[in-house]
Order: structure tokens, then sequence, then C-alpha cells
């Protein structure tokens, strides 16, 4: 038990920017681990959020008055007017999108309690920006079909990171600087 606390006071002690780096990479590799070695193997996961994803796209598309159904027989297919839209991808689901976030928050110093809020409200937003993605991505494969390639590939891939980048932005502006730098204990080896 003492072996872990010295690595935790040796951690605490680093340079700020080393100790994110140090932590950042920790959780890129659990992360990489995790996913490529259980979950994407498994798949259930992905399935369920692209099918997720697709519904409530689907579900936007109608609210805004859009005859939006998802398929029937592919449950990750939006329909927009019985004409197939949008397939919504594992690579698209927002997985990925959701551990970088986290991970960002969980790597950069600031109040456990801050990140028990800012976590799953900054996943919600990612997850609420992602559907309005495919929703838009729809209406785009419908009535701009020439540029979805590019809108997919860039324009929204653009407009979804920038949106994460500025939560990072006011985690590490607003909340994390709430914890002093110089406040980690002295180690002595």
């Amino acid at each position: 038990m003492s072996y872990l606390y010295n690595v935790k006071g040796i951690i605490l002690a680093m340079n700020p920017l080393l100790r994110f780096m140090l932590i950042a990479g920790s959780l890129y590799l659990v992360w990489l681990f995790g996913y490529e070695h259980y979950l994407a193997i498994d798949g259930r996961l992905d399935a369920a959020l692209t099918q997720n994803i697709a519904m409530a796209g689907a579900a936007v598309l109608r609210l805004v008055g859009f005859d939006a159904v998802v398929s029937p027989e592919q449950a990750n297919l939006i329909l927009l007017s019985n004409t197939p839209a949008v397939k919504v991808g594992y690579y698209c689901d927002g997985l990925v999108l959701y551990a970088l976030f986290t991970g960002f928050v969980l790597a950069f110093p600031g109040p456990i309690r801050y990140k028990l809020w800012f976590i799953p409200m900054g996943l919600i937003l990612i997850y609420s920006i992602n559907i309005l993605r495919v929703a838009a991505l729809c209406l785009n494969h419908i009535y701009w079909h020439q540029t979805v390639d590019f809108n997919h590939h860039f324009t929204f891939t653009f407009i979804v990171y920038g949106f994460i980048f500025l939560l990072w932005i006011w985690w590490a502006t607003r909340l994390a600087p709430r914890v002093p730098i110089n406040s980690a204990p002295h180690v002595h080896a």
C-alpha cells in the first residue's frame, strides 16, 4: 500500500504538463486496449450506439416536420421519405469522442467534484451534437447530395471537434484552475 502512496506522491509532485501527459497517455492505452481487445470484438456497445443515434436523429427530423424513420431491416439506417439517407457507422457513433473528452478532463488537474458533473454534462452535449450532425447529414444527402462527402469528412468533423475543444477550454479556464498548481506534496526519495 505504501508503494501506491509513493507513486501517487511522485505523480502529484511532477511538472503539471508531464503529469498531464503521463495520465493522458495511460488513459489512452487503457482505452486502446479495452476497446480493441474487448468492446470492438464484442460489438454490442457500438451496435447499440449506432442504432440509438439513428433513432434519435430520425426523431429530431420528425420533430421539425420531416418524414423520417429508421429502416426496419437496418436499425442504423435513417430513411427520409422512404429514401435511404444516412447509415450510422461504428466510427460515427461518438464512442471515441466520449472517450477523448473524458480522458482529457480526467487527466487535466481539477477538483473531482467538478469532474463528476462536468464529464456527464459534456457527454450529453457531445451526444446531442452528434445527433444533430446525423440529422443534418440526412438533409444534406437528400437536398445537396454532391456535398455529402465533404460535409461528412470535413465540415461536421470540424464542428464536432471544435465543440469538444470549446468544452475543454471551458474546463481548463473556468473549472480546473480552482486547484492550485503548487498544492502537490513534496516527495523525498
